[in-house]
């Protein structure tokens, strides 16, 4: 029988190779091993799972759910190499996660967001030039914010117009197509990077003012600055628009302009939608209709139309 540190690397690399991103599966599995040893234990039981689980009193439910939801997968997958493995309950810890509710910024709010990005102080002259540029690039492809953060010079077609983005969610890769206007906008910041960075190899298509890899983090608390600086945003709140609500927003539109322009043409251009945006199936997609009153109203309407229709 594998040790269990073992188990867990042959574990990871088989979630690595269906597509699954691991690195906190790993952190968490490789601390439960460590916790397994410094009791002295051997074998997995329920009993050690939920106590690993919650050990820290001060987290909240959902991260204590979230930790024995990955050590109960382990459990599994090591159960073959171990029957008197215990796989914890499913009833243990409970937790049911909700979506963020979606803000669905209008245009008026993009256009202020990316002139309060051109103005924001900052200590950089470069700055103020890629974050409207960062920012319009979610806005008008949807893109997820670690795509356009890993997204490579060599990624971008001028050519072609056309953005590769590789290993994204679930290891996929995907094609996303850019209109003349987007492109235009990525040129001139390229140019602008290059020139500040002069005679640097940079890994990375968007880059800090040092040159390196901008940071989710960072990224996401200067978006939230620009949105208390623009009033949709409340200071102090921990609530409020997020940069993956941009993401949303083009997903939304889209579909309104072909409800709006070809309703009937509606159910082809989903599965079209559901590719660009990068879902491994379409119920992704779907789950933009059932959140919208916008659209379910659109949806409702073009329902009831085509009942008209067959009543007829």
């Amino acid at each position: 029988m594998k040790p269990l540190s073992q188990a867990v690397d042959d574990y990871l690399a088989l979630r690595r190779g269906m597509g699954f991103k691991v690195r906190k599966y790993g952190i968490c599995l490789h601390e439960f091993v460590s916790f397994m040893e410094g009791k002295g234990a051997q074998r997995m039981t329920s009993k050690l799972a939920l106590e690993y689980a919650t050990q820290r009193s001060h987290e909240k439910p959902w991260s204590h759910a979230m930790r024995l939801n990955i050590v109960r997968g382990f459990a599994r997958y090591r159960s073959n190499d171990d029957p008197a493995t215990e796989v914890p309950a499913l009833k243990l810890l409970p937790f049911k996660s909700r979506r963020a509710r979606p803000y669905l910024y209008s245009q008026d709010e993009i256009r202020r967001l990316l002139k309060a990005a051109r103005n924001i102080v900052i200590r950089s002259e470069f700055l103020p030039h890629m974050y409207p540029c960062f920012f319009g690039l979610l806005a008008v492809t949807g893109m997820r914010l670690g795509e356009a953060i890993n997204l490579q010079p060599q990624d971008v077609d001028w050519r072609q117009g056309v953005l590769t983005l590789r290993n994204a969610k679930f290891g996929r890769t995907r094609l996303v197509p850019l209109r003349r206007s987007t492109l235009r906008a990525l040129r001139e910041y390229a140019e602008l990077r290059d020139s500040v960075h002069r005679g640097r190899s940079l890994p990375y298509f968007f880059v800090s003012s040092r040159g390196v890899r901008l940071q989710e983090h960072t990224v996401s608390e200067v978006f939230r600055k620009l949105c208390r600086q623009i009033g949709i945003r409340q200071v102090g709140s921990r609530h409020g628009p997020r940069l993956h609500d941009l993401r949303h927003r083009f997903a939304v539109e889209s579909l309104l302009r072909w409800y709006r322009r070809s309703p009937e043409e509606i159910t082809k251009k989903l599965p079209v939608l559901s590719t660009y945006l990068g879902h491994v199936n379409i119920s992704g997609t779907y789950w933009y209709l059932s959140n919208t009153p916008e659209l379910m109203t659109a949806a409702s309407a073009l329902l009831e139309a085509r009942w008209k229709g067959v009543a007829q």
